[in-house]
C-alpha cells in the first residue's frame, strides 16, 4: 500500500502543476502593472501577452490598469509549456504588423520593439528644430503609441490626457521649451515625473522616467536634458508619457502635439 500511495502522489503532482499554470483569474491590486504581473507569475510572452489576452478589459492604454480589475492570466500560449506559440506571436500578427508603423492605435507593444531604430533615424531632425526655434520634441522623434484623447473608461476624464512617445529605456528626455521646473520626483502612477511651467503659462509633464536630471525651482532651456525615459509607476514598458496642461492639475490638458507644432516643432 505504501508503494501504491507514492505512485498515486507521483502521478498527481504533474497534474497539479499543470493546473496551476493553466488559465486563471487574477485580481489587480494597488501598485500592479502588467510587466510586474507577468514576472510574478512567470508568464511566457511577458506583459504583451497579458495585454493581448485582456485587451477588452484593459482598454486602449495598457499602462492604465485599476485595482479590482479581473485579468485572465496563464491562457494558452502564455504558460511556460508553449514556446512555439510565443515565438510565432513575436514574429507575426499584430505586433509584427504594427511595429514598423509605430502604431497610433494602442500599440505599446509596438513601441517597445520599434523604439531603438526610430530614435536613431530622427536624431538629426530634432537637433535642427531645437536650434531654429528654441522648442523641441521631448525625445528624438520615434513615433507615438497611445495618442492624445484615446477613449477609455479606465481614465478619470474618460480619455488619454497626453501622448505616449516611443522611447527605449535610457533615452534622453528634454524640456520642450524654456521654463521653470515646478516639480521633479515620484508621482504615483506616473512614476518619476517632471513638470515645467513655460513662459506662456502652460505646463509640460514628463512621466515614467527612469532618472531625473533637474530639481524643483530650477530654470531650464529648450532642449536641456531633464531625465531619462523609463517604465516607472503604472507602466507596462519603456516609453515617455507627455502632457501639456493649462494648470499643474490633472484634467487641464490640451493637445500636446498641436501645442508643439504651434511652437515650430516638426512631428
Amino acid at each position: 500500500s505504501v508503494v501504491t500511495a507514492h505512485a498515486v502522489a507521483a502521478k498527481a503532482a504533474p497534474a497539479k502543476a499543470a493546473a496551476e499554470t493553466g488559465p486563471r483569474t487574477y485580481s489587480v491590486v494597488a501598485g500592479d502593472y502588467l510587466s510586474k504581473i507577468a514576472a510574478d507569475h512567470h508568464l511566457q510572452g511577458g506583459w504583451q501577452k497579458v495585454y493581448e489576452d485582456n485587451r477588452r478589459t484593459i482598454g486602449a492604454d495598457p499602462s492604465l490598469i485599476l485595482p479590482g480589475m479581473k485579468l485572465t492570466i496563464g491562457a494558452k500560449g502564455s504558460a511556460p509549456t508553449g514556446p512555439k506559440s510565443t515565438t510565432g506571436a513575436q514574429a507575426s500578427g499584430k505586433n509584427g504588423d504594427e511595429a514598423p508603423r509605430a502604431s497610433r492605435d494602442s500599440g505599446r507593444p509596438a513601441a517597445a520593439t520599434a523604439a531603438p531604430k526610430a530614435e536613431e533615424s530622427s536624431t538629426g531632425s530634432s537637433a535642427s528644430t531645437a536650434s531654429s526655434t528654441g522648442w523641441v520634441s521631448p525625445v528624438a522623434l520615434a513615433g507615438f503609441s497611445t495618442p492624445y484623447h484615446a477613449s477609455g473608461s479606465m481614465w478619470s476624464s474618460g480619455y488619454h490626457t497626453g501622448v505616449d512617445f516611443i522611447a527605449s529605456s535610457g533615452t534622453t528626455v528634454r524640456a520642450v521649451g524654456a521654463g521653470t521646473v515646478v516639480s521633479a520626483g515620484w508621482s504615483g502612477s506616473y512614476g518619476n515625473e517632471v513638470v515645467i511651467k513655460h513662459e506662456d503659462g502652460n505646463y509640460s509633464q514628463y512621466a515614467h522616467l527612469s532618472s531625473l536630471s533637474v530639481s524643483a525651482g530650477q530654470s531650464v532651456s529648450g532642449g536641456q536634458q531633464i531625465g531619462l525615459s523609463g517604465s516607472t509607476g503604472n507602466s507596462t514598458g519603456p516609453h515617455l508619457h507627455f502632457e501639456i496642461r493649462t494648470t499643474p492639475s490633472y484634467g487641464s490638458d490640451v493637445d500636446p502635439l498641436a501645442y508643439l507644432r504651434q511652437h515650430g516643432v516638426s512631428l
